[in-house]
């Protein structure tokens, strides 16, 4: 078992900024990608990132990218999503996962996830 607990998720004003956190923990965390996603009312769950085991390598949605930033400190059991320059469309409850191998394989496919995080947030007010 794992247990993932994402934070940060909050109202801001679009041209904002907003630092999400996912603890894990239950699992040799180091040795899994893990990936956001979200998912807005009414719409299907939406992948926005992930990062490889090593943290040497990441992927974007299209939507997202060189504006949202994933990293992640193996030592604290921690990923983050940076988010800049955040829209009304980014508006969402934000999910992280743990993939369910070292690499992103199929990243954008919530299938590839075997656990989840409860879900926060992210209200962006035009």
């Amino acid at each position: 078992q794992v247990q993932l607990v994402e934070s940060g998720g909050g109202l801001v004003q679009a041209g904002g900024s907003l630092r999400l956190s996912c603890a894990a923990s239950g699992r040799t965390f180091s040795r899994y990608a893990m990936g956001w996603f979200r998912q807005a009312p009414g719409k299907e769950r939406e992948f926005v990132a992930a990062i490889h085991w090593s943290g040497g390598s990441t992927i974007y949605a299209d939507s997202v990218k060189g504006r949202f930033t994933i990293s992640r400190e193996n030592a604290q059991n921690t990923v983050y999503l940076q988010m800049n320059l955040l829209k009304p469309e980014d508006t969402a409850v934000y999910y992280c996962a743990a993939h369910r191998g070292p690499s992103y394989y199929a990243a954008e496919l919530p299938k590839m996830y075997d656990y989840w995080g409860q879900g926060t947030q992210v209200t962006v007010s035009s």
